[in-house]
């Protein structure tokens, strides 16, 4: 059944936040809202959606670089296994890729983490009555920058690259050939205006693209 959300009732929030002086800072201020709730906190991805599951929040408060699975997609998760709940990114990276990203996972809202906690405060309630809330100024940049130009193929090899990984390497975990692994490589690397993959990942995670 939906959350209860009649005149009174405390708003229920699950905060994602992997560095823990930022996470109970967050859960603190939002506490001393008083129509606010904070029933969860994790500091992994992987733990969203249990704790979803089991403290069912209306709002679920996630970062997006998180140990394990990210924000973007434990935000997709959410949609598929706690459809009630709610999602608002919030981010250190105002990055135009990640934007795009999160609403194509069903994100209510994005928001970047150096504004006041009552605009934070604010933004919660208003992803409940239906509305999206996005930060301006990068609702702007994402417009103009475009959408991802990496196929989902050339991302998973640029990130399965990320720590270095030989040709053969990133074969063997993705289940396909060297000279597949090569072409993707190769395309990502003309595609970001990079000269090797080390600069394409970097110009990709800059981008938001991965």
């Amino acid at each position: 059944m939906p959350p209860d959300r009649r005149p009174g009732k405390c708003v229920r929030v699950l905060l994602a936040e992997d560095q823990g002086m930022m996470r109970g800072a967050l859960a603190l201020l939002l506490g001393m809202e008083d129509d606010m709730e904070v029933v969860a906190q994790v500091g992994t991805g992987d733990a969203i959606v249990d704790a979803a599951l089991l403290r069912r929040p209306d709002v679920a408060l996630l970062d997006i670089e998180l140990p394990g699975m990210s924000g973007l997609d434990a935000a997709a998760a959410l949609r598929d296994q706690v459809p009630d709940c709610r999602v608002l990114i919030l981010t250190t990276f105002a990055r135009p890729g990640y934007l795009r990203r999160a609403m194509e996972a069903g994100a209510a809202g994005f928001l970047v983490k150096d504004g006041p906690v009552e605009e934070l405060a604010a933004a919660i309630r208003r992803v409940l009555t239906g509305e999206s809330v996005i930060d301006p100024a990068l609702a702007a940049a994402a417009l103009s920058a475009g959408p991802s130009p990496l196929t989902p193929r050339e991302c998973d090899v640029l990130r399965a690259s990320a720590d270095g990984a030989t040709v053969a390497d990133i074969a063997a975990r993705l289940h396909l050939s060297e000279s597949t692994v090569r072409n993707y490589l190769s395309s990502a690397i003309g595609k970001t205006g990079s000269r090797n993959r080390m600069e394409a990942m970097r110009e990709a995670r800059q981008q938001g693209w991965l």
